[in-house]
């Protein structure tokens, strides 16, 4: 399975600090993921890909995001080590492939942009080649065409092009976003019905247009456990001791960083909280993070999800493993309305 990472913060962070100088960052847990269970297939070596919005707007360069992919492993590739030196931004997408449907290309590789939009995922639609031909059909013109590669992932994204009112517009509200969102997932979950899909998909989702970031943990099961999801927040991420040991620091009740990973960075207590399974979390422009849970026939409000799933599929025992591991706290539930698909 992919790892992913996001970073949205007040000032802009060296690419460095996410990708390549902690020792567990989103590169090192390509090639050494200390929290995977399945060893079938330890390392997410087909490809990578960073994504990232400028400081400052620039009329000729335009709002839409950086992007840089590459086909090799990323922690073979010397130009992402040289790049993340030299680059700093507010919002960060970074993501590693294990390739579950699409080959090993360019066009396949996370995160995919339209616009100002942009998107990765971590997880897998089941049973993809029974559900690809009814979500083309669904699709207008300007999502259908967009799609360059033949993964699930891009597919993915541009159904949820397809849910927006208008996927070309300038700015998008947190609301509408989180719509879409909501209804891209519940689109997936009715072709997998009509298909006769029995296995659950695993669909978690990033989506930003570089101020609001939507970020889902989800799976179409009610006895199951969701691809691993954490998020950390406070005033700086920085070293706090030699040999790639960060950690994220609160001074005051400000929240100047909010990182959203599938994989903690850091190894600390306190950095890092899990976001429970079926949740929809967005982080809004003026930095609120809301969890949210979404409430569809796969919710299972108290229930005990099982982790067989997770370890076929080569994922992370999101409670037990990760707890006695990493000493990482489960997250307490936000109080917000849950959403209904």
């Amino acid at each position: 399975m992919c790892r992913f990472v996001i970073y949205k913060g007040t000032s802009p962070v060296q690419l460095s600090h996410l990708l390549t100088r902690p020792c567990h960052s989103i590169i090192n847990q390509a090639f050494d993921s200390r929290l995977r269970l399945d060893r079938r297939r330890p390392m997410n070596g087909d490809g990578f890909g960073v994504g990232w919005y400028d400081s400052v707007y620039d009329e000729e360069l335009g709002v839409q995001p950086c992007i840089f992919t590459s086909v090799t492993p990323a922690w073979n590739n010397i130009n992402l080590t040289r790049l993340a030196e030299k680059i700093k931004s507010p919002l960060v997408f970074g993501h590693v492939r294990a390739t579950t449907a699409g080959s090993l290309s360019l066009d396949n590789c996370h995160p995919f942009v339209h616009g100002k939009l942009m998107f990765m995922h971590n997880g897998g639609i089941a049973q993809w080649e029974l559900v690809k031909r009814m979500l083309q059909k669904d699709l207008p013109d300007v999502a259908f065409n967009m799609v360059q590669g033949n993964t699930d992932s891009e597919w993915a994204f541009a159904l949820f092009l397809s849910k927006l009112p208008d996927p070309n517009a300038k700015t998008f509200t947190p609301d509408v976003l989180r719509k879409a969102m909501l209804d891209t997932i519940a689109a997936l979950n009715g072709f997998a019905e009509a298909a006769g899909v029995t296995e659950p998909s695993l669909m978690n989702f990033c989506l930003t247009d570089g101020d609001t970031v939507i970020a889902t943990r989800y799976i179409s099961s009610d006895k199951d456990e969701a691809a691993s999801l954490w998020f950390s927040s406070g005033t700086t991420f920085s070293e706090d001791a030699e040999g790639g040991h960060y950690r994220m620091s609160k001074a005051d009740k400000r929240e100047n960083i909010i990182m959203i990973a599938s994989e903690p960075l850091t190894f600390e207590r306190a950095d890092w909280m899990e976001i429970k399974t079926n949740t929809l979390v967005v982080i809004t422009p003026r930095f609120n993070l809301l969890q949210i849970p979404i409430i569809d026939k796969f919710s299972a409000p108290g229930a005990v999800r099982g982790i067989e799933f997770a370890q076929e599929k080569g994922l992370l025992n999101p409670r037990k493993a990760l707890s006695s591991l990493v000493n990482i706290p489960v997250s307490p539930p936000t109080p917000v309305n849950a959403l209904r698909l």
